[in-house]
Parts: C-alpha cells; sequence; structure tokens
C-alpha cells in the first residue's frame, strides 16, 4: 500500500490496515453499479464518512490520493477512455467529500444512500 510509505500522505494512513483497501473496494464496486456490500457490512454512505471524521485531510493531501488512485485506475482499468475518464471524475468528486466532512468539528449528518456513479457521472 503505497499511501503507507508515501511521505504526504504517510501520516493519514500510518495507522490503517489491508483491510481498508478492502473496503475502498468494496465502496468503489457499490458506487460504481455492483453488489451493495458497503451498505450491508460497512454502515453504508453514513458509515463511510464517519470513517473520516477528524482525518483533517489537507488539499494536497486529497489531490495526493486522488492521484494515485487514478494512475492506479489507468494500469489496471480496461483502454477505455470513457471509463477511465469517469473513474477519474468520480475520485475528484468523492475526495472533495472526504476532505470536507474530515475537517474538525464536521458532522455528515445523514447523506443518504451510497452515490451512484455510471456512464453519465452521477446518477
Amino acid at each position: 500500500m503505497v499511501v503507507r510509505v508515501d511521505p504526504l500522505l504517510a501520516p493519514v494512513f500510518a495507522n490503517f490496515t489491508p483491510t481498508h483497501v478492502e473496503h475502498v473496494a468494496v465502496w468503489l464496486s457499490e458506487v460504481f453499479g455492483g453488489p451493495a456490500g458497503y451498505s450491508a457490512e460497512l454502515g453504508g454512505h453514513q458509515g463511510l464518512l464517519r470513517n473520516h471524521l477528524g482525518l483533517s485531510i489537507t488539499e494536497e493531501q486529497r489531490a495526493r490520493w486522488a492521484e494515485l488512485m487514478i494512475a492506479t485506475a489507468e494500469k489496471e482499468l480496461p483502454d477505455d477512455e470513457l471509463l477511465r475518464r469517469r473513474f477519474a471524475e468520480y475520485i475528484q468528486w468523492g475526495t472533495r467529500i472526504a476532505r470536507a466532512v474530515s475537517q474538525p468539528g464536521v458532522e455528515p449528518g445523514d447523506p443518504g444512500p451510497v452515490p451512484q456513479w455510471g456512464w453519465d457521472g452521477l446518477v
């Protein structure tokens, strides 16, 4: 997990376990129309936001994590420009929300169900 050794991201990910990577995969699967595993087992949208509370993610950390995720997608996703673009758009959108809720004193309230992202962006 490169984020644990990245100088900018290491402080945010210092206490995360390999299970975190699995949870990210389950989340992304649900967001992009796969099984609702995050909702069923990990607290849904509310649970995801709560996992970011108090992390105080900086804009530089947000941008770096997005950069790494998008670079990984470029290597791993099929060679489909629209698919890669939509994935990158979601990552940019989602990381902005994660950064916002990570700030001190933020209470996310009820964000509703897990957002769904499709070929046209946010559904």
